[in-house]
């Protein structure tokens, strides 16, 4: 995919992206697209940037240089009232669940329906009903979050994600935290919900197991660049020590498990000076 032009299939494009935090390179020069109906995952260690990432698809930080287009439109171009009216069609699963604790379980799925429409409360309930049956927790509704359990408040906070029937969901560590039974809920529902919604899915994430099952596409991230990328498959098959080294979990390679220090017999039998 490199630099060229974004392929048609493309809903998010991101061209020639730097971004920093003070002298920290986040992103030097990437490039990369995200194919409508696919579930494309962003891979890689902690720290590489990768929820930064999903802040720049949806606007709410600026790249140094560079560009994303998402269905068209020049995200960081774009004027307050339009960015908004394209973060409604942009679902987002924060790793926390990010419920309102205050608000009941029903309450939390209707509150982007009551903010972003002009819905009767009669037709609200019926979606309602509908987002939390497709999750499998319709009869949780009366339930308040601190009820919950760590693995029905993610489904939750996913009801809430596609209530208003966006066009793509962004995952922030969706797996992190979870129970086998409850990791298999969510990577079922994941592609289920990708294939019957017809949505577009990024799942940022460092599971390699569980992501891999499902994504159609990964890209991995390590120094501010992307250093593989490919199908499941294509990145198993992967010539680079680095994206071995990621993918099989191995402690030592191209990321050294030893930090850098003097030889080790020779620090051993220094003069007993404790630095």
């Amino acid at each position: 995919m490199g630099n060229s032009a974004p392929s048609q299939n493309s809903l998010v494009s991101v061209r020639n992206l730097s971004f920093s935090r003070g002298d920290n390179k986040i992103f030097d020069d990437i490039s990369l697209d995200i194919e409508r109906g696919k579930i494309t995952a962003i891979m890689g260690p902690s720290g590489t940037g990768k929820t930064t990432l999903l802040k720049l698809i949806g606007g709410q930080l600026f790249p140094e240089q560079g560009s994303i287009t998402v269905d068209g439109q020049n995200v960081h171009q774009l004027r307050r009232r339009d960015l908004f009216n394209l973060r409604k069609r942009m679902g987002m699963l924060f790793q926390s669940g990010a419920l309102l604790t205050d608000m009941s379980v029903y309450d939390n799925v209707a509150f982007p329906l009551r903010e972003h429409t002009h819905l009767p409360e009669s037709m609200i309930r019926t979606l309602v009903l509908m987002k939390l049956q497709a999750v499998g927790l319709r009869g949780a509704r009366e339930l308040m979050p601190n009820e919950l359990s760590g693995g029905m408040a993610r489904r939750i906070a996913l009801a809430r994600a596609i209530a208003l029937d966006p066009m793509m969901i962004m995952y922030d560590e969706p797996f992190t935290g979870q129970d086998p039974i409850s990791m298999g809920a969510l990577v079922h529902l994941i592609k289920s919900l990708n294939n019957i919604l017809g949505l577009t899915s990024i799942i940022v994430s460092h599971d390699v197991h569980d992501t891999s099952a499902i994504a159609d596409y990964i890209y991995v991230l390590s120094g501010g660049k992307i250093v593989g990328q490919g199908t499941p498959k294509e990145i198993q098959q992967s010539k680079s020590e680095w994206v071995q080294q990621f993918m099989t979990g191995a402690p030592d390679g191209p990321v050294h498990f030893h930090y850098p220090a003097k030889d080790y017999v020779d620090d051993l039998l220094s003069s007993g000076k404790r630095y």
